[in-house]
């Protein structure tokens, strides 16, 4: 009777580990689930496609750099996706920048010649200088220049025009900041004014802004 009682005792400690065993097995199953769940990887997806409003050949104004020429329109794989660009080439700075195409909204077409004739009619009329300090109203001069709005070019130029080409007659930062515009403005006049030579349009310019011109005959 003893060894029977034993033999069942034996048994059932058996079944008991066993049961235990079984138990693990499942756990951890179920935990390799959870895991791999976790490091299951989400497709990259495509960047978003947006139809293209410029082609080779055509200028355009890029705020930070003024007037620029697309000069081809390639594509590029970065991190798996691919991006169409716009090569644009800058002549003043001899500079290429690439720009996505998802991201033309920062370009514009260069002027209108409605647009460039009342530039001219802003260059013309009379500055309008803000009574603050001269920091407070070179970050305004800056912002304007760097906006690619043509309009608020032109008023840079005109309230920064000294009506001369002495440098004597401004500081340094005002020069630094009128050139700046001046030649921004310049360079897209030139553009939209191409029946005209560039030293004809430099003359348009100037004598809109009534600057003192005597030198070119010095």
């Amino acid at each position: 009777m003893k060894k029977k009682r034993k033999k069942k005792s034996i048994k059932k400690i058996k079944e008991k580990l066993k049961k235990k065993e079984n138990l693990k097995i499942i756990g951890n199953q179920k935990n390799f689930k959870i895991k791999e769940e976790k490091v299951s990887i989400e497709k990259i997806k495509k960047q978003p496609s947006e139809k293209r409003q410029y082609n080779i050949k055509d200028y355009i104004v890029y705020p930070k750099h003024g007037v620029g020429k697309i000069v081809a329109i390639s594509k590029a794989t970065m991190g798996g996706i691919e991006i169409n660009f716009y090569k644009v080439f800058i002549e003043k700075d001899k500079l290429t920048l690439s720009i996505p195409i998802n991201q033309q909204t920062h370009l514009r077409p260069v002027a209108s010649i409605n647009q460039i004739n009342k530039s001219i009619s802003i260059l013309k009329s009379k500055p309008k200088i803000k009574r603050t300090m001269w920091s407070r109203r070179a970050q305004e001069y800056d912002q304007k220049i760097n906006s690619g709005k043509i309009y608020e070019l032109a008023e840079v130029v005109r309230d920064l025009n000294k009506n001369t080409h002495i440098e004597a007659e401004q500081s340094y930062s005002e020069r630094q900041l009128f050139e700046k515009a001046y030649e921004r403005l310049k360079a897209e006049f030139e553009i939209v004014l191409s029946s005209m030579s560039k030293e004809n349009v430099q003359k348009k310019m100037d004598k809109a802004l009534k600057r003192d011109i005597s030198y070119e005959n010095a």
